[in-house]
């Protein structure tokens, strides 16, 4: 009688964790492309012939070029009027995607007792996860990992291109202000008043001394937030949710 059950438990889990997965695909190969020079001096050496001084121990050439790419960069400077920055933020990104999406597809290999996975790109690795979602549909814990993950991957990669955090509106006033001002962070999971003007009465709150800040309601105050606002719970918590569906829309 539990396997509709179970199976209704994996199922939306599995389907984010797919929509992710065809996020982080599209806009990895941007992230790569933000370490790349803008602008190359005809002395300067090709990016490809430069290697790290201490490759990875178990990765194939390509895997070490794609996660260490900026220590390709990092220490190099062209001769010439144009130097490429270096960009330390997308470096650090790459080099988080890249390799929690190697201990993903080993740790999935391992959960479904498999080989261990043949060494790939970060691109061949994720179509190989997404490939083994449905074997992983009767461990729960399994599709949730994966989802949590790819998920967390893709919002660093979104951050490192610099992509607007998306903010969705929220029904009702701010108990605050009284203002239709309410605005959900889905990735922060946090509700918000957006009125500069506003301010609470706690005493602790930085929206009283600093006039950047803002009031926030985390999750747990937002059943007193919706009876006191106005706004509806459901809908509340279903625009405040980081939803793979609302990235790949954007």
């Amino acid at each position: 009688m539990s396997a509709p059950n179970d199976a209704a438990q994996t199922a939306q889990p599995a389907r984010d964790a797919l929509l992710w997965i065809e996020l982080l695909l599209r806009q990895f190969p941007e992230l790569l492309a933000e370490l790349a020079p803008t602008h190359h001096s005809p002395s300067a050496p090709p990016p490809a012939a430069v290697r790290p001084t201490t490759p990875s121990p178990g990765r194939t050439r390509a895997e070490r070029e794609e996660a260490l790419r900026a220590e390709q960069l990092h220490g190099l400077t062209p001769s010439g009027p144009s130097t490429a920055p270096l960009r330390l933020h997308v470096s650090d990104a790459v080099r988080d995607i890249t390799d929690g999406v190697v201990e993903l597809d080993e740790a999935v290999h391992d959960r479904l007792r498999l080989p261990r996975p043949r060494r790939a790109q970060v691109a061949g690795r994720l179509l190989r996860v997404a490939a083994l979602l449905g074997r992983a549909a009767d461990d729960a814990l399994l599709v949730e990992h994966i989802r949590d993950e790819v998920r967390r991957m893709a919002r660093r990669c979104t951050r490192a291109l610099g992509a607007a955090e998306p903010v969705v509106r929220v029904s009702g006033r701010c108990p605050w202000c009284d203002s239709v001002s309410l605005r959900a962070l889905p990735a922060r999971r946090a509700v918000l008043c957006v009125n500069p003007a506003c301010r609470c009465t706690d005493q602790d709150c930085d929206c009283r001394t600093d006039p950047a800040h803002r009031h926030a309601w985390g999750v747990g105050e937002w059943a007193r937030l919706a009876a006191e606002s106005g706004a509806d719970l459901a809908e509340l918590t279903g625009s405040a949710t980081d939803t793979a569906d609302r990235e790949v829309r954007r």
